[in-house]
Formats: C-alpha cells, sequence, structure tokens
C-alpha cells in the first residue's frame, strides 16, 4: 500500500501541498497517478500566475486521459518544474518528490482545512 508523507496535506481532488512558511509544493498523489496511468504530458503554468483555492493551473495527461490540476490553496505561482516537460514520467515514478509548481500562499489559513494522511487514507481506500 502506498504511503502518504504525514507532513503534506490533502486535496479531495488528489493533490498534495508541502508547506514551508509562506510557500507550498503542490504534486498529485499516489493514489492521482495510479488512477491515471502513465503520464506523457504535464502543462503547467507561468510563474506569476495568481490562482485561487480549488482553480485549475494546469493539465496533466495519460495515456488514458487529460485531467485538471487543482490547487490546493490561494496564491502566486513562484516556481515551475520545468523539469517534467522532459520527463513527464517521473511523476509516476516519484508522485510525492515530484512537484509541480511552488505558491506563495495569500491566506495561509486556507490550508488548515485541508485533509492531512490519515484523512485522504480515507478518502482513498
Amino acid at each position: 500500500m502506498a504511503s502518504y508523507p504525514p507532513g503534506f496535506k490533502y486535496t479531495k481532488d488528489h493533490e498534495w501541498i508541502d508547506l514551508s512558511g509562506d510557500r507550498g509544493k503542490v504534486g498529485i498523489t499516489h493514489y492521482a497517478q495510479e488512477q491515471l496511468g502513465d503520464v506523457v504530458y504535464v502543462e503547467l503554468p507561468e510563474i506569476g500566475q495568481k490562482l485561487k483555492q480549488g482553480q485549475s493551473f494546469g493539465t496533466i495527461e495519460s495515456v488514458k486521459a487529460v485531467s485538471e490540476l487543482y490547487s490546493p490553496v490561494t496564491g502566486e505561482v513562484v516556481e515551475v518544474n520545468s523539469a517534467l516537460k522532459d520527463k513527464p514520467e517521473t511523476v509516476n515514478a516519484q508522485p510525492h518528490e515530484s512537484w509541480m509548481i511552488v505558491v506563495k500562499l495569500s491566506n495561509p489559513g486556507e490550508a488548515g482545512a485541508l485533509l492531512d494522511a490519515g484523512q485522504y487514507l480515507d478518502l482513498v481506500k
């Protein structure tokens, strides 16, 4: 069974955020990449894009489907993992290490409403 890093927060849309101060790295969970199958393309936003919590920040394409990626928090994109353009399959191999964007949170309180690892595990059982 997959393990979900206990320090991360999770959304019901299967994204994770790893918070550090007012910034958070965002990616998709092991469960999400399993549902998608082999990832062939990841479309990510530009640095400087402002996102609202729950807003789509890009898409992830697998051999089976194209899915939206949703921001767990409101904030500004301050980094983008451009390495995923060349190696999108790392999302499958290392979903909890393969961050997609870094968001500078404009409302850190929102993260409190996200799921912890235990709650997320209950969701995907």
